[in-house]
């Protein structure tokens, strides 16, 4: 049965174990030799300094990571205390939602008028299903689908027109300069059969 690897919670507390155990300071390298966790020290490293729970200074051209216990503790509390402030102030909000909800059930009694008004409101989101169903039925019939392809059609009708007048001033060009007009013809692709579009 093979070992299974640490967790990064676990990676995270040996390593702050390595700064509490010897109140050193440590290079990056130094870590990487000392440290159980061969292959990811720099990504916990980062991760447990993001965290506020080791510092890093550079000095010189290096920079050196530190952790004391007392800091750690100090750090931990500031987190809880913050944590909690946020945790009274989303149950704040949580009961103020609670009393606006329970405000807004007490406005909507349950009288003949609001009961006739549901019952209404439900044939009417029964009656609008069945329409879409049925104008989903038609497709292609679809007013909004024919204009957006009618127009469509109405761009591409216009290219196609501007295509065949630019192509029919280049022909005249060609013809007035007195150039044999089948090869250029055959470059471009026309046939015989070839019809000047109209408007």
């Amino acid at each position: 049965m093979s070992k299974r690897g640490l967790s990064m919670e676990e990676k995270k507390t040996k390593m702050l174990e390595i700064f509490h155990e010897t109140a050193e300071f440590y290079s990056l390298k130094e870590l990487e030799k000392i440290a159980p966790i061969v292959q990811s020290v720099k990504e916990v490293l980062d991760d447990i300094v993001s965290d506020g729970f080791v510092q890093m200074d550079k000095i010189g051209t290096g920079n050196y990571f530190w952790s004391l216990p007392s800091a750690a503790g100090a750090t931990k509390q500031a987190l809880l205390s913050k944590n909690n402030k946020e945790l009274e102030a989303i149950n704040a909000k949580i009961a103020e939602m609670q009393e606006s909800i329970e405000e807004a059930e007490k406005s909507r009694e349950d009288t003949a008028e609001r009961r006739q008004l549901i019952s209404e409101l439900a044939v009417l989101n029964e009656n609008s299903s069945s329409l879409k169903n049925e104008l989903a039925a038609f497709g292609a019939a679809d007013p909004i689908k024919y204009e957006k392809k009618s127009q469509a059609i109405k761009i591409c009708k216009n290219a196609a027109v501007q295509w065949t007048d630019n192509t029919v001033i280049l022909l005249g060009y060609i013809s007035n300069m007195g150039t044999d007009m089948e090869p250029i013809k055959a470059q471009l692709g026309i046939s015989d059969e070839w019809e000047d579009i109209q408007t």
